[in-house]
């Protein structure tokens, strides 16, 4: 399964694609950034830890209950491509009327829009894809202070609905819960 944002007249198309293992030694590059670390549960610090990661993300596509996606930019550096972001849908039981809607952008990335476009794609495809039996509105979640998610989850057409408590350890600050409908 691939997806496609088109690019901006400042950032180039994005490609967005199911995680490799080939992905993992990028990974580890990536988790050194010291804001994926703050912002991200799941920043990795080691090989092991990004082929585990890895891992965990091909099989959630096995289950169906959560796709993630590598966001790839389409022009390659000296480097080749490597992954400029993450967005995931995480599904809840088969019928569920709420999925949820989670993202990070790469530090060489931040600043460019790869975060609304991963997003906004991700959101389109789900509510395309699953009509007939998925849910009929998405959810968005971040800490109170990530200022910058809460701009990116606005310019997606996320409503702010509640701030919730914190929940150590997986959310320690006090968070924002942004919620977007299916289009009728």
């Amino acid at each position: 399964m691939e997806l496609a944002a088109d690019p901006t007249t400042t950032a180039p198309a994005l490609l967005l694609r199911p995680w490799r293992p080939s992905d993992a030694a990028a990974l580890v590059e990536l988790g050194r950034d010291e804001a994926m670390r703050r912002w991200t549960s799941a920043a990795v610090t080691d090989l092991a830890g990004a082929r585990r990661w890895v891992r965990e993300q091909m099989s959630g596509w096995e289950s169906g209950d959560r796709l993630a996606f590598a966001v790839v930019e389409t022009t390659t550096g000296a480097e080749g491509p490597r992954p400029a972001g993450h967005v995931v849908l995480k599904r809840g039981a088969p019928g569920s009327a709420t999925a949820e809607v989670g993202y990070w952008t790469a530090a060489h990335a931040r600043g460019r829009g790869v975060a609304p476009r991963a997003v906004e794609t991700v959101t389109d495809w789900a509510f395309r894809a699953f009509a007939a039996d998925g849910p009929a509105r998405l959810r968005l979640l971040h800490q109170i202070d990530n200022t910058a998610s809460c701009r990116v989850a606005h310019k997606c057409g996320y409503d702010l609905t509640a701030v919730l408590p914190a929940a150590p350890p997986d959310f320690p600050g006090a968070g924002h819960l942004h919620e977007r409908q299916r289009p009728q």
